[in-house]
């Protein structure tokens, strides 16, 4: 039998002797956890995706090839590091809470308030013996919703129970054994609160993607912050890409990457825009100049971080479909739309289709379409609606990429208050790039959906349009409303806005022109 023949047996005979070894789903997650391990880690080290690797710890499915052969050499490796515990659980003395010794006296799984199980320190269950995470009432390590493993539970034979023709005969000296109950379900976690556990951990995991790059290049480049910026905001791209699909991980949409474009969403050539108006804004009141003499104070305002929060808009998920006249148009469906709109005459407040120059009809996004179907209803009465003459929509969902942007705004979140302005670059790169890539990008080959991207983009303007309507019915002048985030008032705006640098917050923006931070105007006769 030649080498390589004697190779291939040995490789089979490891396999085989591994798939003996094979442990139960709940060791396997307990390894991993005793190892300080993410999901991601694991599913990146043995090339499968992490939904994957937590279908293997659930028991839902085995491993299977081609991850299979790694994963179980992991296993064993750290079964060999973090043996799993032999000995019984020791009944609790003078000094600590006794066993419970009747199923009613198991307490309950203790919940935090957000409904998540409260985790703590790993020990034996007090129902089962194996070591958990999870905790009762008490405080001491119970499975939730009596979920311990019946191959763990202490068989009936060590305690036979006692029959009427045959009584038990009581012991009259030593100290009483205590009972062990069969496992007794506890509450059982809801539908909702089982959702809220697994969105939960799948967060704290991808967040261990982020830090964990920030380290790496901090490393590699031997503390000089400035050089893993550099480095973080170039690798941008393929992690927010990974963090993407890592947060779809548990989704319940399946969304169309490379879907078949209308001609009005394709740009004629590099240098050429495609057809749809985004409605960007670029808003100076009428009435006021920085030309003009006069003493009224205004303050230049920043929107913070306004293209993470326009992640949370209505996108479609498959691929666009037309629909002739206002067929198109319906809560559950997004797109772009060919509108004729009615005039905007307030002079006073930015026109919601931004700064347009030619009249006429014209394609804009379902984000814009939207902001001018609330401004004719009841509650605003400001516009006349668009006539509707067609539109490219899809079924579409508010939430799609609503778990990628609470992952992102909660490592900015932790950034800022940490005052780490790396891990506050890398964050802001990632979000930008992944929005401005989306469309037809060279740099960006995992996704090709320039209406995403004019729908974020425009849903970004809305925001602003209703920051400066707030300033606006509050008493304060609007004096300009430019881009993404810059909103010019004057009056207290501090009394309309909470100062500070969260999503939800202004600051005064500084810069280089000359209508920035606080500056004055004067008043134009007319």
């Amino acid at each position: 039998m030649s080498d390589g023949q004697l190779d291939g047996v040995e490789a089979l005979l490891e396999e085989a002797r591994l798939l003996a070894w094979m442990p139960a789903p709940a060791e396997r997650l307990r390894l991993r956890e005793a190892a300080g391990l993410s999901r991601a880690q694991v599913a990146s080290a043995v090339g499968v995706g992490r939904q994957t690797v937590a279908n293997w710890e659930s028991g839902e499915t085995d491993p299977q090839p081609p991850g299979r052969g790694k994963y179980l050499k992991l296993l064993k490796g750290l079964a060999e590091l973090h043996p799993a515990p032999t000995a019984a659980p020791e009944v609790a003395g003078p000094s600590g809470p006794p066993l419970p010794t009747t199923a009613a006296e198991f307490p309950a799984t203790a919940f935090r308030a957000d409904g998540l199980v409260v985790q703590g320190e790993p020990e034996p269950c007090i129902r089962c013996g194996v070591v958990t995470p999870f905790k009762a009432t008490d405080g001491r390590s119970l499975h939730p919703g009596g979920l311990c493993l019946p191959a763990t539970t202490p068989p009936a034979s060590a305690a036979p129970p006692a029959t009427q023709a045959e009584p038990a005969t009581p012991q009259t000296s030593g100290p009483t054994a205590p009972v062990r109950p069969s496992p007794t379900p506890a509450r059982v976690p809801s539908r909702p609160q089982r959702r809220a556990q697994s969105s939960a951990r799948a967060q704290a995991e991808t967040n261990t993607l982020i830090t964990g790059a920030v380290h790496e290049e901090l490393e590699r480049a031997e503390g000089d912050a400035e050089a893993a910026l550099q480095a973080l905001v170039k690798r941008a791209i393929p992690d927010v890409m990974r963090l993407f699909e890592e947060t779809r991980a548990t989704a319940r949409y399946q969304y169309t990457a490379y879907p078949s474009l209308p001609d009005i969403l394709h740009k004629p050539s590099k240098r050429e825009p495609d057809q749809i108006w985004e409605a960007r804004p670029n808003f100076h009141h009428p009435h006021y100049s920085l030309k003009a003499p006069g003493t009224i104070r205004v303050t230049a305002l920043d929107a913070n971080a306004a293209y993470l929060s326009a992640l949370k808009c209505w996108l479609p998920i498959g691929k666009l479909e037309h629909h002739t006249g206002d067929e198109g148009v319906d809560p559950k469906r997004a797109g772009v739309h060919l509108v004729t709109p009615a005039a905007w005459d307030h002079p006073h407040l930015p026109d919601p289709l931004g700064d347009r120059e030619e009249p006429g009809a014209l394609w804009i996004t379902d984000a814009t379409l939207r902001l001018l179907l609330r401004l004719s209803g009841p509650k605003y009465g400001l516009i006349e609606a668009p006539t509707v003459h067609e539109s490219w929509t899809s079924g579409a969902t508010e939430n799609f990429l609503d778990a990628l942007r609470k992952v992102l705004a909660a490592a900015r979140e932790t950034a800022l208050a940490e005052d780490d302005s790396i891990t506050e670059g890398y964050v802001k790169a990632m979000y930008s790039k992944f929005i401005s890539t989306m469309g037809e990008s060279i740099h960006n080959r995992e996704i090709q959906r320039p209406d995403w991207m004019h729908i974020i983009h425009s849903q970004a303007y809305a925001n602003l349009w209703g920051k400066a309507y707030k300033a606006h019915q509050a008493g304060l002048e609007v004096i300009a409303m430019m881009g993404t985030d810059e909103l010019h008032v004057s009056g207290d705006w501090r009394q309309v806005f909470t100062e500070g640098r969260g999503l939800s917050q202004m600051k005064i923006k500084h810069s280089d022109a000359k209508a920035s931070g606080e500056y004055t105007v004067g008043r134009v006769a007319r």
